[in-house]
């Protein structure tokens, strides 16, 4: 049995006579009228203006604190010719905020430049030593984007060189702020706000908006890129922002980003939210992670078109780089987390030399998505003798405050709940690892619940249909708070199953009977094939519907998010060391061989079976445990084949001697026993065994097999446990004898069976499950 990922929480119908009225009333199909109700949105107009967003309903930019201080402030710099500098971050909310309120400056006249903070050098946020070049430079206001509120030190110091410094940011206040000349923040305590989950891009435009003196519709491509990228809200008035900005984006009016889309392989015509958050996003912040991102600000800015180009394909390039920095070192690190002593703990450290720490925290996303346990991924640099990192957690578990009591083990030390940073002497990581294990008991991540995974429906194959899907597009743009509605396939068939991709990582199948299939893919879940192929008509699929379009025909596939199975549980529990512990439940307990049997008998109070005794149903709807290797694959299939379907499977897999790793005889050890046979008469087997495979140097349990293989050919005869060779024996070809077939036999199934790993074992023992 494959159990679900997520505790899955299929919406109630709260309120069935308004979602009635409402689905007649808009002329919705009922799952879509159900989404909207559940979702909050529960009269006509709230849902008419959810589904048909104005820019109207926009809220006045004067209403955030701060903003006409800032705004005065940045307009008697214009007017005094000062130059102005706008310090933005390296993210790609950062890029696309900094490229707005540059681009924005330039236009009502400014003498502006602008400064992206270099990840290693710089650090985050305003930092004194930047702040100074700048103001040697000239520089005489400071407007941050994207950052500033703590960045008091650096603030203070300008100030002292009489340079004021405008903030505009969206990140968490802290208790104590900058004295800034002004800060411009959608949650400023006090604030007459109404939303607050602007990104840092969405501030600026604000601000843009402010100083311009009109709704600057040309600049939402930006505001979309980097509110997308920044994982805010989509809702209220992000939504309607995103929106435009995706309506903008579709015209191709920036050159760069017009470059960028064509290197994405994105069709411009229909970019949406997905578009920007896998394809052009993760270019953008490739630039950060791999050093300088100010080219970012170039390529979003530039009017240029061949300078486009150049620096679409710069940018591109360094995506790639951060590809396959990511794929080399995950590579790495998930190989680490799967040692024994990684395996058993609940939280990992994993650790490595030139690890690039740009990346460090992608890496310990994806091996949080694939493992499930929170994750701290780290460089090791020997010569300043420091490991520096990025760690990630999952729901529920505090991996802040699971470091924060350990901090005088590390360095440097800051993040919040779901994502820390964190400088540790290499002489403590150790430390940390073990001390890791004791603080995160106080949170019970051993307990801890599924994270809750929202499902708005359920439907069928045949529900699954582009009308559906055209429908459910209306509440487009996706994202948090606004996610896409995910659906429960049920009592659905599936088949079709196969493994897909480079390195078969991936899972595509069929959900449906043959009139009607629904194509479904499942990225990363390739693994997870054989036993879904044991199980096709006991699956349960979460997924979300995706249209697929191939040579001009549109058709709708799901895009799995989470499965389960109610079929059989493959338990690798393999030993070679029988003892009676392992005998206590109420299995049903198999053995190929008589002798295994009379040798646990006497010691275990379970009943033990010989496999050639199976009786038909025997087997049906129980755990069986398989004790010993069996002869051959063939034989494990007989055995389901007459005692039925089990709901689990243990295997031990005990074998007494082992021919995979003995091997079959060479055709030199079989010439040499041979020679041997034919020189020497009344050979004393049982007395002078030891002594012949002393003297041929071939194993003692492989020279047994030898010899009782040459008495089937009839190469030898054996009376009364003497050996003698017998003179003209007759023509045969050993390998076409039983006993070598099946010893070639068993030999295989060692392999499958004893010394393959558990996914493998598991794909072949739902493979003898299922044959016919």
């Amino acid at each position: 049995m494959m159990d679900a990922k997520f505790q899955w929480q299929l919406a109630d119908s709260i309120d069935q006579a308004t979602q009635d009225q409402l689905a007649k009333e808009l002329k919705l199909s009922p799952i879509t009228a159900k989404i909207l109700v559940n979702r909050g949105y529960q009269t006509a107009e709230a849902i008419d203006q959810f589904l048909h967003p104005q820019i109207k309903n926009c809220y006045d930019p004067f209403l955030m604190h701060d903003m006409q201080r800032a705004v005065e402030r940045i307009q008697s710099a214009i007017e005094q010719g000062q130059k102005i500098t706008v310090y933005g971050d390296y993210d790609a909310d950062g890029i696309t905020s900094t490229s707005l309120m540059y681009e924005t400056l330039l236009t009502v006249g400014a003498d502006v430049d602008y400064y992206v903070p270099n990840r290693f050098t710089d650090g985050y946020g305003p930092n004194v030593q930047a702040f100074n070049r700048l103001i040697d430079n000239g520089t005489q206001l400071i407007v941050t984007v994207d950052n500033g509120v703590s960045g008091n030190e650096a603030i203070a110091a300008a100030q002292q060189r009489n340079v004021d410094v405008v903030v505009t940011d969206h990140h968490e206040l802290p208790q104590e702020l900058p004295t800034a000349y002004a800060i411009v923040h959608p949650r400023f305590p006090g604030s007459k706000y109404p939303f607050g989950d602007l990104s840092g891009v969405g501030v600026a435009f604000k601000v843009a908006w402010a100083l311009l003196e009109e709704f600057p519709t040309e600049l939402l491509d930006l505001v979309a890129i980097g509110e997308v990228a920044d994982l805010v809200s989509v809702t209220d008035e992000n939504r309607i922002l995103i929106t435009y900005g995706i309506q903008q984006l579709r015209t191709g009016m920036r050159p760069g980003i017009h470059e960028l889309v064509k290197l994405a392989g994105i069709n411009e015509q229909t970019i949406n939210e997905t578009n920007i958050g896998f394809g052009i996003a993760p270019r953008l912040n490739a630039l950060g992670r791999m050093g300088d991102a100010n080219p970012g600000v170039e390529l979003l800015t530039t009017l240029d078109d061949e300078a486009a180009v150049d620096l679409a394909k710069m940018v591109d390039t360094k995506n790639q780089d951060r590809q396959k920095l990511v794929s080399d070192i995950s590579d790495e690190a998930l190989q680490q987390a799967q040692t024994a002593e990684n395996q058993e703990r609940n939280v990992l450290v994993l650790s490595g030399h030139d690890w690039h720490q740009g990346v460090l925290g992608i890496v310990a996303s994806r091996v949080v998505e694939q493992l499930g346990k929170p994750t701290i991924v780290m460089n090791i640099d020997d010569e300043t003798g420091l490991a520096k990192g990025s760690g990630r957690s999952i729901d529920g578990f505090d991996l802040f405050q699971a470091v924060d009591g350990l901090r005088d083990l590390t360095q440097a030390f800051g993040g919040h709940q779901m994502a820390i940073g964190l400088t540790v002497p290499v002489a403590n990581v150790a430390q940390l690892v073990e001390q890791l294990q004791v603080t995160q008991q106080a949170q019970q991540l051993a307990t801890l619940a599924k994270a809750p995974m929202l499902i708005a429906g359920q439907l069928s194959a045949v529900d699954a249909n582009l009308t559906l899907f055209n429908e459910l597009e209306q509440l487009a743009p996706f994202g948090t708070g606004n996610p896409r509605p995910q659906f429960l396939f049920q009592n659905q068939l599936i088949s079709d199953v196969k493994q897909i991709g480079k390195n078969n990582d991936h899972l595509k199948l069929a959900i449906g009977d043959e009139d009607t299939k629904l194509a479904a893919i499942a990225f990363g879940k390739g693994e997870l094939a054989p036993e879904l192929q044991a199980a096709v008509d006991q699956v349960e699929i979460v997924g979300t519907l995706d249209e697929n379009e191939w040579r001009g025909n549109r058709s709708i596939q799901l895009m799995i998010k989470d499965l389960k199975t109610n079929g059989i549980a493959v338990i690798d529990e393999r030993t070679n060391n029988l003892s009676a512990p392992l005998f206590q439940g109420n299995d049903v307990y198999i053995c190929f061989d008589q002798q295994v049997i009379d040798q646990l008998q006497p010691q275990v109070n379970a009943t033990l079976i010989l496999a050639a005794s199976i009786n038909s149903a025997m087997l049906q709807q129980q755990t069986v445990t398989l004790v010993d290797c069996p002869p051959s694959l063939d034989a494990l299939k007989a055995v389901f084949k007459v005692g039925g379907t089990p709901t689990a499977v243990r295997v031990f897999a005990y074998q007494k001697d082992d021919a995979y790793l003995m091997g079959m005889p060479t055709r030199q050890e079989f010439g040499m026993l041979y020679k041997f046979v034919q020189t020497h008469q009344n050979v004393d087997v049982h007395r002078q065994l030891g002594t012949l495979s002393g003297f041929l140097k071939i194993d003692r349990n492989k020279l047994i097999f030898m010899i009782q293989l040459f008495f089937e050919v009839g190469f030898v005869k054996i009376e009364d446990g003497v050996l003698n060779g017998v003179v003209n024996p007759p023509s045969v070809e050993l390998t076409s004898a039983d006993l070598y077939q099946k010893r070639q036999q068993l030999i295989e199934t060692e392999k499958a069976l004893v010394y393959s790993n558990s996914k493998d074992l598991k794909h072949w023992v739902l493979q003898c499950v299922a044959s016919d």
